[in-house]
This record gives structure tokens, sequence and C-alpha cells, in this order.
């Protein structure tokens, strides 16, 4: 497993959540370490296998550390996607472990307390409690499609040449179908099916429409997943445009649809806008894509995650915070206004928000969606009560909800998606 896999930034979808560096959502690997005390002796109580959830702040990240003997574990983070990354035990006793990660750069030290191992993660500075209970961890996601599946897939691939980058991914299609959507993930190196927290939201989707006789291509973020190339430090969500405009081009060179429409979800919304405006597309899907300028959204965002540390916090300070003027992905979203993109659209737009959004907030962006998108009959513009920045049923909208939800993906959602893109002419 690749260092760069375990990263927090898949988790992201606009939640940068900028005030304190150690609670930023990008390249946090866990990394922790503590000194075991104890008496060598027999380790069969600890080995084996262990799983718990390490409290990150915004979000509780589920880890499970596989004890295989005296000298090697592996460690898997479900949330992320990133499993057996390999391991080596340093100590080991009765009640005592301490494992090192060596491509995370990382330690877990724990012992044995009533049945748990009690422990710590530390990088750097930085030190994080963690309890692991014996077992694996178990999460129902009961929306999650299974075989056999009553369409048929293919797996794909397509080029941005400019980028020298090989997008994968899987085209899904129904029997007969006459449109086909390009499904774009959020912000953050995503896989097709858009996973976090063991939710698969793009299969979900894929599957419903696939169903309804409506067709998709959903595909893995650059050097993501089965991807390949045209990654590097400077990578913008332009850069991500260009990919999902060779995904359009692909599909329209297939000749087996009439309509090619695009379907994203936060950044992907984004995207789907600037393709809209660049008449790519026939009609845009926009899943809590933001529609005011990237500054707003990050303050706003800010305002609702970062309690009493952001009460003062304004655009010029934020613009001011090395963490934003260190990453070009960051600087070019702040300065990117939608509104100029959205104002050039032609095509049917379905726009989608839920009201407990706190990552692309919809009191800010539905408004700003209706005085910008150009009339059109076929538009839909609705917010959803009670949703969250994954069209969750939820709480509170936090980020720290979305691994502890069974639902994936709201259904009324979907069913919306579905009756609006067959009324479409």
């Amino acid at each position: 497993m690749e260092q760069e896999k375990f990263d927090l930034k898949k988790v992201n979808w606009f939640c940068i959540y900028l005030p304190h560096p150690e609670d930023r959502m990008k390249k946090l690997f866990l990394t922790l370490a503590l000194a075991c005390i104890g008496i060598i002796a027999s380790a069969q109580n600890i080995r084996g296998t262990w799983s718990g959830e390490l409290d990150a702040g915004m979000m509780k990240l589920a880890l499970v550390l596989h004890v295989d003997n005296d000298s090697t574990c592996r460690l898997d983070s479900p949330d992320q996607g990133a499993k057996d990354i390999a391991g080596q035990v340093a100590f080991i006793s009765a009640d005592s472990i301490l494992v090192k990660m060596p491509k995370l750069v990382a330690l877990y030290g724990g012992r044995l307390v009533d049945g748990e191992l009690r422990g710590t993660f530390v990088q750097g500075l930085t030190a994080l409690p963690l309890t692991l209970k014996q077992g694996s961890l178990v999460r129902r996601r009961p929306q999650t499609p299974q075989p056999p599946y009553p369409y048929e897939t293919e797996e794909v691939t397509f080029t941005n040449d400019k980028a020298g980058a090989t997008l994968a991914g899987t085209l899904t299609i129904p029997a007969d179908a006459k449109c086909v959507l390009l499904m774009v993930t959020g912000s953050g190196a995503q896989n097709r099916d858009e996973e976090v927290f063991e939710h698969k939201p793009f299969a979900v989707i894929a599957d419903r429409l696939a169903c309804a006789g409506i067709a998709t291509l959903r595909y893995d973020d650059r050097a993501t997943g089965k991807s390949i190339g045209g990654m590097d430090a400077n990578v913008t969500t332009k850069d991500f445009a260009e990919d999902a405009a060779a995904g359009i081009e692909w599909l329209r060179s297939s000749k087996r649809f009439k309509k090619v429409g695009i379907l994203g979800h936060s950044e992907g919304g984004s995207i789907a806008f600037m393709l809209g405006a660049q008449k790519k597309v026939d009609f845009i899907v926009s899943l809590a894509g933001p529609a005011v300028k990237g500054d707003s959204v990050l303050l706003a965002q800010n305002k609702l995650l970062g309690g009493e540390a952001a009460k003062d916090l304004t655009i010029e300070k934020l613009r001011e915070m090395p963490q934003i003027k260190q990453s070009p992905w960051i600087q070019w979203f702040i300065d990117y206004d939608p509104q100029n993109d959205i104002a050039k659209i032609k095509c049917p737009v379905m726009a989608l928000n839920g009201s407990k959004d706190c990552q692309v907030v919809a009191s800010q962006s539905v408004p700003a969606l209706r005085r910008t998108l150009p009339k059109n009959k076929q538009n839909l513009i609705k917010q959803y009560d009670g949703l969250n920045h994954l069209f969750q049923h939820c709480k509170t909208g936090l980020p720290t909800e979305y691994g502890t939800i069974e639902e994936t993906f709201s259904e009324e959602v979907i069913r919306d998606i579905i009756t609006w893109v067959k009324q479409l002419k």
C-alpha cells in the first residue's frame, strides 16, 4: 500500500477547516508512539485482529490492526480504502505491544486492560488516544449493491493526453439506455465509488439509475485506484475538469447514447458547472456543488465547523493563512467564482443541496443558483430538509456523523434524479 493512499484528504469534499493546522483533513498520516511496559512472555492474548476508532477531531476514523505473529502486523483504514499496510512488531508481551508502520512513519503502542488494547497514536507533537477491541470492524451498509446485477457493466479507460493521465472506470449499461451520466467525485483522491467510511455513494447511485434504464460512467481519480498518471503538487480543479471533459468526449465518441450528461458531487458539482458553461454536456446534475466564490465557501464552512476558534475569522484573515498560500489547489479554489460559469449554462440543470450540509452551505449556494442560473423550464433547484453533505439523513450534519450513519445516500434524492433525467427532451 502506497503511503499516499492513507490520506484523510480522501474524505475531504471541500471540508478544509483551516484555523488549526492539526485539524486539516489533508495528508494527515496516522503515526503513534507509546512506550510499552511489561514482562516478555507468551503473546497469544494479543495476536489476532483488533479494531477501534481514532478521534481525529472532525471525524472518527476506523482502524483495524492485524497482529499476525510476534514480528509482523498489518494496518487497515477502511474509511480510506487502505488495507494491509505492512508493519513490524517492535515489542510484544503478554499484555503490551508496540508496532511500527515504516511506510507511514508511524507507531502504535497499547496495553491490554480488561480485554481491550488501550494506547496512543502520536505524530510529531500530536498524540491521540486509541482503544482497540478484539475482532474485525463490522459496519452495516445495506444500500451497497450486491451481484448478480440486472444490467451489464464494462471496465473501460479513457485518457487525458495533455496531462498524461489514463482514467479507469466502470461503464454501467442497462438495456436500451438512451442517455448516460459521467459521475465526477468530490475533492481529494476518490475512487470510482467515491468510497468513504465504507459507504459507496456512486456505486449506489449508478445501480439505482441502471435499474431505471439510465447508464453511467464512474471513474477513479488521477493516480487513484486503477487510474495512472497526471498527478503533481500543482494540480487544481481546472485540471480535474479536463479529466472529466476527456470522459465526456470518450462517451460521445462511443456513439452509444443520444444524450451525455454529467453528475458531480461537491468539487464534481463545480466541474459540472464548468463543463456546462463550455457547452460540453447535454444536462447537469449537481450534488452540493458550490455556487459562490471559494473563499466564501471556506469562510461559511469554518464558521460552522470551527467553533470559537473561527468566531472572528474573515475572508481576509483566511487568505493570509500559511496553509492557504502553500496549496495551489486551495489557492485556485478560493479564487474561483462559479457564478461566471453558471451564468453561461444553457443546458438543463438539476441542482440539489441538503439543509444540514456543513461543507457546502445550502443557505449560501441555493439563493446564488436561483439568482444566476439562466431560466430554463427544465431546471430544478431543490433543497432537502435534514440531509448532510453526503445526502444522508442526519442529526447535526457534522462530518463526525458520516461513518456512524447506515444510510449511504437518500433514496428520495435518487428517485428525484431518475424522474428528472427521464423527463428531459
